[in-house]
């Protein structure tokens, strides 16, 4: 009998977790092993949530959140996972440096993602393929459950447990042929549907367009530090957008004069006070030259 060859524990600082992969309706008779390769999540530049993050690498190519989430939660002791960024779905594409997913801040929603949210146009696949070798970061709620994920996998792999990839898994949308065939329906959405879409996105690029034409109205009627308006694109000015520059154009200059008289006049109480410390001085020393002189004098003096 042929021993079966040693699968290596770890390489590099991956984990390595044996899948097996069930038969596929193509593929009825034979199973297969499929290697997960996973680690603690180590960006660049850390964020908050990356003590508790996994880094998963070469993921099944038919893998979905639920997929990462059955496997934690059922079948590897039970850590919850707050959510999966996918590769395509997080920043840079590299495979062999983990990297964060993509955050965006809660004042940043009334930008460019707020113009998106509620606009897309509808999905036209029930169900994504990976690439082979895809890559995934999957955040925990906890670092406690990230630490907990890691230890099931280490007893897993130390015990040998043959886990079956989405074993138990249920209501996910069907792959092969019936993939293709809700691809075709999804391709013609209802008119309805797809005119909401338009009109939500109608709707957040005229809201967006007219928070920029406040911005560079606001640009053209206030003067920077040194007194210069910025020059944008935009329509001519009305009057009183003109006359309100204007009138903030005076008020700098005004502060401006004001601020170069105060200056002249410190330079002429300096001017002042060295020319009555010299004064002082000479002064001082016309006293001392007489002193001197009426001394010489009294010693010239003799009694008769």
């Amino acid at each position: 009998m042929v021993p079966k060859p040693r699968i290596p524990v770890t390489v590099n600082d991956f984990l390595v977790l044996p899948l097996l992969l069930p038969p596929t309706p193509a593929y009825h008779a034979h199973t297969a092993t499929h290697y997960l390769y996973m680690r603690p999540n180590a960006p660049k530049v850390p964020s908050d949530s990356t003590p508790r993050e996994l880094f998963l690498v070469n993921l099944p190519t038919d893998t979905t959140e639920p997929h990462l989430r059955h496997l934690f939660a059922s079948q590897l002791g039970g850590a919850r996972v707050e959510s999966v960024a996918f590769e395509g779905a997080r920043v840079g594409k590299s495979i062999s440096a983990p990297v964060a997913p993509v955050q965006q801040g809660k004042k940043r929603k009334r930008g460019a993602e707020a113009f998106q949210e509620g606009g897309d146009l509808p999905e036209t696949w029930s169900r994504n393929v990976l690439r082979s070798g895809s890559s995934a970061v999957v955040t925990f709620v906890d670092q406690d459950s990230a630490k907990l994920a890691l230890k099931e996998v280490k007893r897993a792999i130390k015990s040998r447990a043959e886990i079956t990839w989405g074993e138990g898994l249920r209501d996910l949308p069907d792959l092969g042929s019936a993939r293709y065939k809700s691809h075709h329906e999804l391709r013609f959405p209802d008119r309805a549907v797809l005119q909401q879409s338009v009109d939500i996105f109608m709707a957040n690029y005229s809201a967006q367009e007219e928070a920029r034409a406040k911005l560079r109205a606001k640009l053209r009627s206030e003067p920077d530090e040194d007194g210069f308006i910025t020059v944008t694109r935009g329509g001519r000015q009305g009057p009183g957008r003109a006359e309100e520059a204007k009138a903030k154009e005076e008020e700098f200059k005004k502060r401006e004069k004001s601020r170069i008289k105060e200056d002249f006049y410190r330079f002429q109480t300096r001017e002042k006070r060295k020319e009555e410390q010299m004064g002082l001085v000479h002064q001082f020393e016309e006293d001392r030259r007489r002193v001197e002189e009426m001394r010489k004098r009294r010693g010239k003096m003799r009694p008769e």
